[in-house]
């Protein structure tokens, strides 16, 4: 345990063999001990009076737990004087979990040293039993070994997926224990470690095993028995929290081998070899690659760490209306995807009305993100529909759009026209003390002749470069610049009529 611990008496810590190390604040936890364990606890089965504490360690003197941690600062700030006593007289070892020292630490250090002794192999040397064995065979191995284990105890299963997903369990009417069992669960902290614990709910004793697959948390798996635990109950949840480490690493590796696929033939795709990609294809989708397809890309922090899923209600907060609308679905059903220099390229089946007509209006006007006061942290760019042949020559169109579209905005990847025009011209629009948007036109179209432009607006020369002033620090761009200029001109051409290109 290294220096974690101390004698409550002061005296060193005697060195003893252990079975192992349970958390538990159960006022009788010996169900759940087969002997020779660590019991630790933050003193909640102590609160009683002189009697109740010797009756609570002559318990787990009989149950043969060699020692009993107390945990400080948790509500217990000194070991209290019955309980020192009534393990003496048990010859129960006392010890003392200092404040600030959690009960995970204690517990890691004891696997940690389980995994350097043979007795690392005693999981391993299980029997599995038929009826678990049989249901991690079956295409819902996770559902059907959370059946196998609540029928075998008489009670309830539950598998919580350590990235918070939906949880599986058994039978269905004790959906109802699921919220509470979430707080139990983030309380204990059981992540990264081999560890179980029981605790109370609803009335009933609950026990909790993390599960570890990969060298990661997996998940949980809390059981609750109808009746009282047998030797053979036990054994029965640590061969189902193996089997579910199992499942949980085949399914990491599928994820793993799908990815690989998305990825390389998203890739292929995009650079040309179309034929390779449909062959790639037949393996990630089993079926043959649209022939009519949408480029979508995707820039912003974290991509990778996003599923495709998590991507869609991204792009989605960013949409508000047609054809965003369903933007988010089709997203949702692409298996292509693929990053490349920060970007995030998916291949989407065409968006339809729901006449079945392709979509082919792809730049969103409004995000919601901006007209809700949340700014995106990301921006995209969206092709027209086209065949599948033609993807690698709208590749660079759609990246340099997607490159330059604001956060939050959704751009069309089908011309170079910078999509922060449209966004100027919102921005000149929106101010009122004067008329900057006939002002920066005027300004364009004479090509930065300021006594022309002013006579035009029939402005004095300083008025106007008042005006041009205030428009080049609203939009934070240089007027002068060619660029910005045309793209500029262009956009205010198309607001002028009615939005058409």
């Amino acid at each position: 345990m290294g220096n974690a611990l101390r004698s409550a008496d002061g005296g060193p810590v005697a060195r003893v063999d252990l079975t192992g190390v349970h958390i538990s604040e159960l006022d009788d936890p010996t169900p759940y001990l087969e002997g020779g364990e660590l019991l630790l606890t933050t003193g909640i089965p102590l609160v009683g009076d002189r009697e109740s504490v010797r009756e609570y360690v002559s318990r787990l003197a009989s149950r043969g737990v060699v020692a009993l941690g107390l945990g400080l600062g948790a509500g217990t700030d000194d070991v209290p004087a019955d309980l020192e006593a009534a393990c003496a007289n048990a010859g129960l070892a006392l010890l003392v979990v200092p404040v600030g020292i959690p009960f995970m630490h204690v517990s890691r250090a004891y696997w940690d040293l389980v995994g350097k002794t043979e007795q690392a192999d005693l999981a391993a040397s299980l029997n599995l039993q038929t009826s678990l064995t049989q249901a991690a065979t079956r295409p819902q191995a996770v559902a059907a070994v959370i059946k196998a284990l609540a029928n075998a105890v008489g009670g309830w299963a539950v598998y919580l997926p350590a990235d918070g997903s939906a949880e599986t369990y058994w039978p269905p009417v004790e959906r109802r224990i699921l919220p509470q069992l979430r707080k139990e669960t983030a309380r204990l902290g059981l992540a990264g470690t081999h560890s179980a614990a029981t605790f109370p709910l609803h009335g009933m004793d609950v026990i909790e095993y993390s599960i570890i697959a990969d060298r990661r948390t997996a998940g949980f798996l809390a059981v609750c028995a109808g009746r009282r635990l047998r030797k053979a109950d036990r054994q029965l949840m640590l061969t189902g929290c193996m089997l579910l480490a199992v499942a949980a690493q085949r399914e990491w590796q599928l994820t793993r081998a799908n990815s690989i696929l998305s990825s390389t033939t998203t890739t292929l795709a995009v650079n040309g070899f179309v034929d390779a990609a449909r062959f790639v294809a037949w393996d990630l989708i089993g079926s043959p690659l649209a022939e009519r397809v949408q480029l979508l890309a995707i820039r912003g922090d974290n991509l990778e760490a996003l599923s495709t899923s998590e991507l869609a209600d991204r792009v989605s907060d960013m949409v508000t209306d047609e054809p965003g609308s369903g933007l988010g679905e089709s997203i949702r059903r692409s298996r292509l995807r693929a990053m490349d220099d920060g970007i995030c390229y998916l291949i989407l089946e065409p968006l339809t009305n729901s006449a079945g007509a392709e979509i082919v209006e792809s730049a969103v006007k409004t995000p919601a993100s901006h007209r809700a006061g949340r700014p995106s942290q990301f921006a995209a760019a969206l092709s027209r529909p086209m065949p599948l042949s033609q993807l690698s020559g709208r590749v660079g169109d759609v990246r340099r759009s997607c490159a330059l579209a604001p956060m939050g905005h959704i751009a069309s990847g089908r011309s170079l026209l910078d999509p922060r025009a449209v966004e100027w011209v919102a921005q000149l629009a929106a101010y009122h003390r004067a008329d900057l948007v006939g002002t920066v036109k005027s300004y364009i179209r004479h090509q930065g002749q300021w006594e022309v432009a002013a006579r035009e607006l029939e402005l004095h020369r300083n008025s106007l470069r008042h005006r041009i002033g205030i428009a080049t620090r609203l939009i934070d761009a240089d007027l002068d610049d060619p660029d910005v200029s045309a793209n500029l001109w262009l956009a205010l051409r198309s607001a002028s009529d009615g939005g058409t290109e």
